[in-house]
């Protein structure tokens, strides 16, 4: 028999704790110089793609239907599919996740120390037991995933 779904109310105090972990990382003061080159979101001259909890992918996909889409867009190039071709703006910007918001890309001084950030990390994983998920997963398939409630 598959896991219950979580109800209406743990779906939404998950996505409110998400966001409080985001507003508390924001009111950290870490000095960053994002120039907006958009390096980090070239996963394919990176290397590395964000992975994302449960919690921060339904956040996401919440990003991703007020931009009025319905799916993730298609990329061929290698780039973050929420990458807007045209302008080189996230689509999400506000609800983008936390491995963007801790910029791993060099451009903006690297990713931010483990131990800074380490209990943020403890909740959103917090969040993502309390939601049934199996821990962090790669961006495009986390989103697409909770675009399609899963």
């Amino acid at each position: 028999m598959p896991p219950a779904q979580p109800t209406r109310q743990i779906l939404s105090d998950a996505i409110e704790e998400v966001r409080a972990v985001y507003t508390t990382l924001a009111a950290r003061p870490v000095d960053r110089q994002c120039s907006f080159s958009t390096e980090c979101c070239q996963f394919n001259i990176t290397g590395r793609t964000p992975y994302l909890t449960k919690g921060e992918a339904l956040v996401a996909a919440r990003g991703v239907r007020a931009a009025g889409r319905k799916q993730l867009p298609e990329r061929d190039d290698g780039a973050c599919p929420l990458l807007h071709q045209r302008t080189g703006k996230c689509i999400i910007y506000a609800d983008r996740p936390f491995g963007c918001r801790t910029h791993f890309c060099a451009g903006a001084g690297g990713p931010y120390a483990r131990a800074d950030v380490l209990d943020l990390i403890r909740r959103l994983e917090t969040v993502d037991a309390t939601l049934g998920g199996n821990g962090a997963r790669a961006l495009p398939g986390a989103v697409t995933d909770a675009l399609r409630g899963r």
